[in-house]
């Protein structure tokens, strides 16, 4: 968990509209890199914001002490109808300030404001198995590992590797 100065360091608020540039700073590296989500190695900016911005119900961002984005998440139900009970979060933290618990708090604050926002559970879709430090992360915030994919994730280096579904339920 985060020691009392790291979560005193990150202040969590809403994306505003001119914190874009910062956050696609962040995105684009780790989108180009495909090791992480299952976004087009290339994919346009606009369709970067989209995805990240405009589709979410919400989208928020961590800011460092100094004011510089260290993280963002973005907020959305799993899917639509009966199963909008259940949300989908999406998470990037800036390369400078890993090791920092920007993800920790980043998920901290997701689990809150979901519930605020209605949602009764939390549902990752596909968490790549390669991405060990995030499985260890969303296991020790209390999620569970409920399903394999077998193969479902296309790695740039690793090849086809297993992708996993992890879930927590959030109210009774």
């Amino acid at each position: 968990m985060l020691s009392g100065k790291a979560m005193s360091e990150i202040t969590i608020r809403a994306f505003a509209a001119e914190d874009w540039p910062a956050v696609w700073q962040m995105l684009e590296p780790v989108f180009r890199a495909g090791e992480t989500y299952p976004y087009a190695r290339d994919i346009p900016e606009a369709e970067a914001r989209r995805n990240w911005i405009e589709l979410p119900k919400a989208t928020f961002v961590a800011v460092g002490p100094a004011g510089a984005l260290w993280g963002t998440y973005y907020l959305k139900p799993n899917q639509p109808g009966q199963g909008a009970h259940v949300c989908n979060c999406g998470y990037v933290t800036a390369a400078e300030a890993q090791g920092r618990g920007v993800a920790t708090a980043l998920c901290t604050h997701s689990q809150a404001e979901a519930v605020r926002q209605g949602f009764r559970a939390m549902q990752f879709n596909l968490v790549v198995s390669t991405n060990i430090r995030a499985v260890r992360l969303w296991q020790h915030l209390g999620f569970a590992r409920v399903g394999t994919l077998p193969g479902a994730f296309c790695h740039p280096s690793a090849g086809e590797v297993d992708a996993y579904v992890m879930y927590q339920r959030l109210v009774d």
